[in-house]
């Protein structure tokens, strides 16, 4: 039996190479490439994969919530996140939005297409790096509107951009920034960021 597979990666040179890889094991095949998180959906409805390798960050939707998108719609379609980013916040919420597998992009050829062959038996396969890391992190300190306010912050607007993008007042962004600074021990907002950032948490 032939594991029709869907690649959603927004480096064309990646994706081609994890295709290639892939269409070279006798059992598998490469249904159709996406470049960007917003295509996934309409690209598995039209070609039924039965496993989605999906990338964390991509434009238009990132690969978690197109997994969450994806496990809600088609939940036969089976989701492996490969990506480079090895986070371990980004381990956690990839489980818990359905998805079950999380390599990156350095596993060897023959670990990967033994993952796609695991995660298509209904099996859960993790690196168990990354699982080590993400139990030594723990959850996200963070509420749901103080992530929000630290992605909209990424960019380095002012508190009045950053209350505009995420419509709130400009005390009440202030109030998000001063709790996540505290949470995450930072110096300052650039620095809460960059820890948010670096454990998967935004």
């Amino acid at each position: 039996m032939t594991i029709r597979l869907l690649l959603a990666d927004d480096q064309a040179l990646v994706r081609g190479a994890l295709a290639s890889l892939l269409d070279l094991e006798n059992d598998m095949e490469v249904v159709v490439e996406v470049g960007r998180g917003d295509e996934v959906m309409a690209a598995a409805k039209e070609f039924l994969p039965d496993v989605a390798l999906l990338d964390v960050e991509m434009p238009g939707l990132d690969g978690i919530e197109a997994a969450r998108e994806l496990r809600s719609a088609l939940p036969d379609v089976k989701v492996l996140i490969v990506t480079t980013f090895g986070r371990p916040g980004y381990l956690r919420r990839a489980l818990q939005a359905g998805a079950s597998g999380f390599v990156v992009k350095d596993t060897p050829a023959r670990q990967l297409a033994d993952a796609v062959r695991r995660v298509h038996a209904g099996l859960r396969v993790v690196d168990p790096g990354l699982a080590a890391d993400s139990l030594a992190v723990g959850e996200s300190p963070l509420t749901t509107r103080e992530t929000e306010v630290l992605r909209a912050a990424r960019g380095g607007g002012s508190v009045s951009d950053i209350a505009a993008a995420v419509f709130l007042s400009e005390g009440t962004v202030r109030n998000h920034l001063s709790a996540a600074i505290g949470k995450t021990d930072a110096r300052n907002r650039a620095d809460a960021v960059r820890i948010a950032d670096d454990n998967g948490w935004l």
